[in-house]
């Protein structure tokens, strides 16, 4: 594509929405540093917007325990928003089924800049 209608995707989106799927501790929140040029841990909002203080959030990131629901942004990179998918055990059937209503739920959402928009 060229850049003229990536821009004018992005400006009709706003910011590109990825869920992250992986196990816990795989190393998903170093892999989002390396894409987005940080070694910062990023910002987390709930679903409601509101800004989670980071102290509270930075031992569930490293646990792999937290809300699906969160949006992680990087102060470096604020054009893409990254859902993490909390890590699959064997045997977690709950994680699993959080995902897919999480999928669902986004994929039929009227607002294009609330849906998920890739799968990494």
């Amino acid at each position: 594509m060229d850049p003229e209608t990536v821009r004018k995707h992005f400006d009709r989106i706003g910011r590109f929405r990825v869920l992250v799927i992986g196990r816990s501790n795989a190393g998903k929140t170093t892999l989002l540093q390396r894409v987005c040029n940080t070694t910062e841990l990023p910002e987390v909002f709930n679903a409601k917007g509101e800004k989670l203080d980071a102290t509270v959030v930075q031992g569930s990131l490293e646990r792999g325990d937290h809300d699906i629901e969160n949006e992680l942004i990087f102060r470096s990179n604020r054009g893409f928003v990254f859902h993490d998918s909390r890590g699959f055990e064997s045997g977690s059937v709950s994680e699993l089924e959080l995902m897919k209503k999480f999928i669902a739920d986004r994929a039929t959402t009227k607002q294009l800049a609330g849906r998920v928009h890739a799968i990494w």
